[in-house]
């Protein structure tokens, strides 16, 4: 069994309608990755691009989420700023913890201290702002970033799209 080499690569570019994406890997084959990803943005009218043209609308961030039926909104919220987190928000699904990318574990650890399971937890890559696109191009924009997610060799997607607001408005 001969030990094959991953590594951890960052893909950026932008999808249909110029949306942001961040598209981090784990391959063992860098070609087979890239000409695949390359393969999935050209299919969708996006384009590869290099390092650093889309990563400048996100920043790192730590991000930790946690089931609604644990814990109370208020209850998150006082832990999460007594652990020093940045913010903390809840939807209908789960409360969403923001740190500094720096000080991500000495916020995790303190909220572990209460609660022993996540949703997940780690550091991502969060848009500055958000493009809104009616709901045609906001289903096509889903439909590709979907197509990418299903690629084996990619670990997560990251995009500046607005998905949360009301498509029906549009």
């Amino acid at each position: 069994n001969t030990e094959s080499n991953f590594e951890n690569l960052r893909y950026e570019g932008f999808g249909p309608d110029k949306v942001a994406v961040i598209v981090e890997t784990l391959t063992d084959n860098k070609n087979r990755t890239a000409s695949n990803i390359r393969t999935i943005f050209q299919k969708n009218g996006g384009n590869l691009g290099s390092s650093g043209v889309a990563s400048h609308q996100f920043k790192q961030a730590g991000v930790i989420r946690i089931n609604k039926n644990i814990i109370s909104d208020n209850e998150i919220l006082e832990l999460a700023i007594s652990a020093g987190a940045e913010d903390c928000s809840s939807n209908d699904l789960c409360h969403e913890i923001i740190t500094l990318k720096e000080n991500f574990y000495k916020v995790k650890t303190e909220i572990e201290k209460k609660i022993q399971e996540f949703i997940s937890s780690g550091i991502e890559w969060l848009p500055i702002n958000k493009i809104s696109l009616n709901q045609e191009k906001t289903k096509n924009v889903l439909n590709f970033l979907d197509t990418l997610e299903d690629d084996d060799d990619i670990q997560h997607v990251y995009a500046n799209l607005e998905t949360n607001n009301n498509l029906e408005k549009n």
